[in-house]
């Protein structure tokens, strides 16, 4: 209960936050947006229609269909979010600011809605719209989350060029890209993680001053050379960012021949990383 309390209050963060963004960076200043938001801004445009009103109405259907592709708890997140998103949209959309300059308003309007989205989507829930598009395709065809949430954007970005014009289009797509890196860190969070692969003749030795030392695991491959034939044991070791530098003093003191290679990795679930129940 009480995890489930905290998500929700980050979830109407993450809501606050992006209704801010909407209304005192993206609007005043003729932009636009993607997905749902991006349809809600265009009505504003055009009729003057309310965005937050405009918002719960379309994601209220999109919900309907697509609720299916969510499992319980994203559904109930997503639903809350979309209120307090539709309820923020409203109540700030009177906020203004006191600077013109179009790249600051971008810059910032990227920042905001990037980091909005990316509290909601953390903590297992969605804004709707091309959201639910996104989750659905990181479920089954492994894309990743901002990503996906990027290209079903662009859709709706360049159907508001006939809109906002070419000038304000290019400014979007900038503001976009800005949002989907700053979602993409929230989302993955601030430990990046690092895969090591280490073929060497001295592997026992390096295993063993790896775990001691760094108390990290080391799994064995067993592999041989193609070119010598000869039978070999390949480390491999998943560490943080800033354990990259020991280990390579590790290995560089046992064994200044060794072979190794380095991979980004995301996601690592285990112990001395996260939990996969989280």
């Amino acid at each position: 209960m009480k995890k489930r309390l905290i998500d929700i209050l980050m979830i109407m963060v993450g809501a606050f936050i992006f209704a801010v963004a909407i209304n005192v960076f993206v609007i005043p200043n003729d932009l636009g947006e993607g997905g749902v938001t991006g349809l809600t801004i265009i009505a504003y445009y055009q009729f003057q229609w309310s965005p937050g009103l405009v918002n719960l109405i379309i994601n209220s259907f999109l919900l309907i269909i697509g609720y299916k592709f969510l499992d319980k708890t994203t559904t109930i997140y997503t639903v809350i979010a979309v209120l307090f998103n539709s309820l923020f949209l409203h109540l700030t959309e009177s906020w203004t600011i006191g600077t013109h300059d179009l790249m600051i308003n971008t810059i910032f309007g990227g920042v905001l809605t990037g980091a909005g989205i990316g509290i909601i989507i953390r903590v297992g829930g969605t804004t709707a719209g091309t959201t639910i598009l996104a989750r659905i395709m990181n479920k089954y065809l492994d894309w990743n989350v901002s990503y996906a949430l990027l290209f079903f954007d662009l859709i709706v970005v360049f159907a508001s060029y006939f809109i906002i014009g070419i000038q304000g289009m290019l400014f979007t797509i900038v503001m976009l890209y800005v949002g989907t890196k700053v979602m993409d860190f929230i989302i993955e969070g601030l430990n990046s993680q690092k895969a090591v692969m280490i073929v060497s003749n001295e592997q026992k030795l390096i295993a063993e001053r790896v775990n001691k030392v760094m108390d990290r695991g080391v799994t064995v491959f067993y592999g041989k050379g193609n070119y010598t034939n000869t039978p070999k044991d390949i480390l491999y070791i998943v560490i943080t960012k800033p354990e990259v530098s020991m280990l390579k003093k590790i290995v560089k003191s046992v064994d200044k021949n060794a072979f190794i290679t380095i991979h980004d990795v995301r996601n690592v679930f285990g112990e001395g990383f996260v939990d996969i129940s989280k």
